[in-house]
């Protein structure tokens, strides 16, 4: 899948699901996303078998837009972990890239070797802390820069605030904390994606989907999900359709670069 068939989804969807639920079916997780209007995730390598999973979305649905998360690009850190935990390591960006990853996403920067190996090719979104993080992946190759963890630095206040000194061109991905509430201000703010986990539903509601395997039930809470992020969007952009619009349309519209071409 090319780089920039996976960012307009992205755009288009406005939302990326960090699937961290171990107890949940993947491939019907993908299905409830795509009933309720979203064409892709992420699968944080925090889970059980995160190569196998993803390479079973893959095959299942080719044309779901699958990424992989939670990537540590750092060799002897990685090392590291893995010596403490060896019958569950983390794999690295070639392994999930031949899992076949279609972009990653990591809580940190990525290494100056992962942008060499993978920019341009595999769509990256780093996860930043500040300004000049951004400004530093984006320059080294990011398409996306991750705001994380986005309620502990501030949340919409965050954004609002570095994006003068980023020009207005980097375009943010707040995770962490993101939520009903505050949705509508994240993208007031200029924010084109969103990416959130399953706290973003109900504890309740949560339970019995896991609990009974309500894969309806779901698509149902992420249906209101994307239903606030179109709504906040057509707020914003009176009269633009980011649902059939290129990456070149939501660039020239938002004035984002992508970092693609």
């Amino acid at each position: 899948m090319d780089i920039t068939t996976v960012l307009t989804t992205l755009l288009r969807d406005g939302f990326i699901l960090v699937f961290n639920q171990d107890k949940l079916d993947i491939v019907k997780t993908a299905e409830a996303l795509l009933a309720a209007g979203i064409g892709n995730m992420e699968v944080t390598c925090r889970i059980s078998k995160p190569l196998e999973k993803l390479a079973r979305l893959r095959k299942e649905l080719p044309a779901f837009v699958a990424g992989s998360a939670s990537l540590i690009d750092w060799p002897d850190m990685l090392k590291v972990y893995n010596r403490a935990h060896p019958d569950d390591p983390l794999p690295t960006l070639q392994q999930v890239v031949d899992a076949g990853a279609c972009y990653l996403v990591s809580a940190v920067n990525f290494s100056d070797a992962g942008y060499k190996k993978f920019a341009g090719r595999i769509a990256m979104i780093p996860g930043c802390g500040s300004a000049t993080d951004v400004v530093t992946q984006f320059g080294k190759g990011a398409n996306l820069c991750k705001v994380f963890p986005a309620k502990e630095l501030g949340g919409p206040a965050f954004v609002e605030a570095i994006d003068p000194a980023l020009h207005k061109t980097i375009s943010l991905v707040p995770t962490g904390g993101t939520n009903v509430a505050n949705i509508p201000d994240y993208i007031n703010a200029g924010v084109l994606v969103l990416g959130g986990s399953f706290s973003m539903i109900d504890k309740a509601t949560l339970q019995k989907i896991v609990g009974e395997q309500d894969y309806k039930l779901l698509a149902r809470e992420l249906t209101a999900v994307k239903q606030l992020i179109d709504a906040a969007r057509a707020k914003k952009y009176p009269g633009f359709d980011f649902a059939t619009a290129s990456l070149e349309q939501i660039s020239q519209k938002t004035g984002r670069n992508f970092n693609v071409g």
